[in-house]
């Protein structure tokens, strides 16, 4: 048994080499090498199309191929070619036409993706770097012709593993295209024009056959996988241009059709041009994201909402301001001082595109013309001006300032919104006096609320006061009231009386008149009555005179008298105390004078004073002895 199955292993041995069997597995392909014939190759030529010693064009598909004899054909079995998903193979043709000198890549012929080399050659292909390439699946080859370059021998080929990969562009990006094949741009341009029909830059091969510049494009790659050849393009990714709300972007194009002016005659200064077209749009472009080349065009923001502007130590968010600082200006009376001012100022959407062909953009239109015209204007004005009309009259100078600039601003199609004028820093000095007196004023203010409160607290206290004592004025009132009734009866009684007392007095003068009548002659009847009795004492008396002086004696009966008359009035003859000076001490000296009137102090009041030269008498002597010792 051992001996049959060797010998039909020799049999096949000998019927292979005698029968030249070559046999190909499905994921083979048979590339072939004669190695010899009738003819040659001519010079230059690497691939044999007609039998021709050498790598023939053809090769051989899976499954038993005879007479292929190893004395006159080299086989040799080369794995097929596999493309993963998402990456791409490059094909390099090591035999056909040579390329033209203007040309970079190896132009693309219908081969049926590099598996038909004979038609590759026989059409024309041509040896080298080929523009078309092949995508994800699996080929058969001949890799004596092709070499395919993938993720896996890219190292090898230098090449970098991820250029073999699909490219893709991240979404909110746009891929911005310099492809490296194709007629060079037209003098002038920086970019070559949009070309249809090459499926975004996929079907290099349509895109060169179109005219297809290389260099720079106009055309951008959107978000996407796309199958493209790094060796005919390559792409930078960049964000999309975003126009923010409240903004407009004002495009300015360095491509396109050439400039058609559409501003109109009225502007004259600058050129506006359809869309399209090289120049600055005329339309500007609203918010959004937009898919723009930045690499052709230049796209100037312009905020359509209020921007204010600064003339101060201080800036705002948008940053046109940064190089502004408050306006040095100087007085009517030779002062100089800082005005801090706010410009707010407004583009509209249509205005955008005149306002940047005008001036190129909005920091220039902050620089070269908010600048001179508001430092200027108040530069100028504040010379007609002392600094104390500026302080005391402030809105009216901003009046005057906001009407100048509006028109000025007017004719760079800018509406001027307000004109404000922050802080004024006065020079010091000036600013110290005018403190000094505003503080006087304040203090006079001061103490006249002081005055107007004490006034009020005086009011208070006065109210206070009455309220308190109301109860005591309604009292006093009602009495007041009591009086006044009381005053008017009394008034009424006493008027009564009057009339009464009137009546009254009549009677009574009537009577006082009968009775004085009465009276008087009453009197004038006593009057006769009593100067008859007179009359007739004295004429008694007399004539007692006359007898007593007939009996006595003129002398006697006068002493008589006096003496009655001493008696009748206690008149003191005799001295109440006296000293006498008798010679040799005998009688009363000046001792028994005081002796007497200390005993005359003594006495009860009213007792009799005895001189002290006489011997006292008892005091119960009748008053007719002491009569009697007086009178002796």
């Amino acid at each position: 048994m051992l001996g049959v199955l060797i010998g039909l292993l020799v049999l096949l041995l000998l019927a292979k080499s005698l029968l030249g069997i070559v046999v190909i597995s499905e994921l083979e392909v048979g590339v072939v090498a004669k190695k010899f014939a009738r003819t040659s190759l001519s010079a230059g030529r690497f691939i044999a199309l007609e039998g021709e010693a050498g790598y023939q064009a053809d090769t051989l598909a899976p499954g038993w191929h005879f007479f292929l004899w190893p004395w006159q054909y080299a086989v040799t079995k080369e794995p097929v070619v596999v493309v993963p998903q998402g990456e791409i193979g490059l094909v390099v043709a090591n035999a056909g036409a040579p390329i033209p000198p203007s040309h970079i890549l190896a132009r693309v012929v219908d081969c049926d993706n590099y598996q038909d080399a004979r038609a590759f050659l026989t059409k024309g292909g041509e040896k080298g770097r080929q523009l078309g390439m092949v995508t994800a699946g699996t080929y058969r080859i001949n890799t004596a012709l092709f070499t395919v370059i993938t993720q896996r021998n890219a190292g090898t080929m230098g090449m970098r593993p991820e250029e073999l990969f699909i490219y893709r562009v991240v979404p909110e990006a746009v891929g911005i295209v310099t492809t490296l094949d194709g007629v060079p741009i037209e003098p002038g341009e920086i970019a070559g024009p949009v070309i249809p029909t090459h499926d975004n830059f996929q079907d290099a091969q349509a895109f060169l056959v179109a005219g297809g510049r290389r260099g720079l494009q106009e055309q951008v790659l959107l978000s996407g996988s796309w199958n493209l050849n790094p060796w005919f393009c390559r792409v930078q990714q960049v964000p999309m241009t975003e126009i923010p709300i409240g903004h407009v972007g004002v495009v300015i194009s360095f491509v396109g059709k050439p400039a058609v002016d559409v501003s109109g005659t009225e502007f004259t200064h600058g050129n506006l041009v359809d869309v399209g077209h090289k120049g600055i749009w005329a339309i500007p472009l609203y918010p959004g994201r937009q898919p723009l080349n930045t690499q052709i065009m230049k796209v100037e923001l312009i905020p359509t909402t209020n921007i204010v502007l600064n003339w101060a130590n201080r800036t705002e968010a948008h940053h046109y301001d940064d190089s502004l600082s408050s306006i040095t200006v100087r007085s009517r009376d030779g002062f100089s001082f800082n005005l801090d001012v706010a410009q707010i100022i407004h583009v509209g959407a249509l205005d955008a595109p005149r306002v940047i062909s005008r001036v190129g953009s909005m920091q220039n239109l902050v620089d070269h013309v908010l600048e001179p015209i508001v430092g200027n204007y108040f530069r100028n004005s504040s010379q007609e001006y002392t600094v104390l009309d500026y302080l005391t009259n402030r809105a009216e100078r901003q009046r005057e300032a906001a009407t100048f600039i509006r028109t000025a601003l007017l004719d760079y199609n800018v509406q001027a919104v307000d004109t404000l004028i922050g802080d004024i820093v006065p020079p010091a000095q000036l600013m110290t006096t005018q403190t000094d007196r505003k503080l006087a004023e304040e203090q006079r203010k001061t103490y006249e609320v002081q005055q107007a409160a004490q006034t009020q607290r005086q009011a208070l206290v006065r109210e206070t006061s009455i309220a308190d004592i109301q109860n005591s004025l309604v009292q006093s009132e009602q009495g007041v009231n009591i009086a006044e009734l009381q005053a008017n009866a009394q008034v009424k009684k006493v008027r009564g009386e009057a009339e009464a007392a009137k009546l009254r007095a009549g009677g009574e003068a009537e009577s006082t008149r009968l009775r004085a009548i009465a009276d008087s002659e009453a009197t004038r009847l006593r009057g006769v009555g009593e100067a008859e009795a007179i009359r007739a004492i004295g004429n008694a008396k007399a004539e007692a005179y006359r007898v007593g002086v007939q009996s006595l004696g003129t002398r006697e009966f006068t002493g008589l008298q006096l003496m009655q008359i001493i008696g009748d009035n206690r008149v003191k003859i005799v001295p109440e105390v006296q000293a006498n000076g008798g010679a040799g001490g005998q009688g009363g000296g000046l001792v028994e004078a005081l002796i007497g009137l200390l005993a005359q102090q003594q006495l009860a009041p009213g007792a009799p004073f005895v001189s002290a030269s006489e011997p006292a008498k008892p005091a119960s002597l009748p008053a007719a002895g002491a009569q009697e010792n007086t009178q002796s």
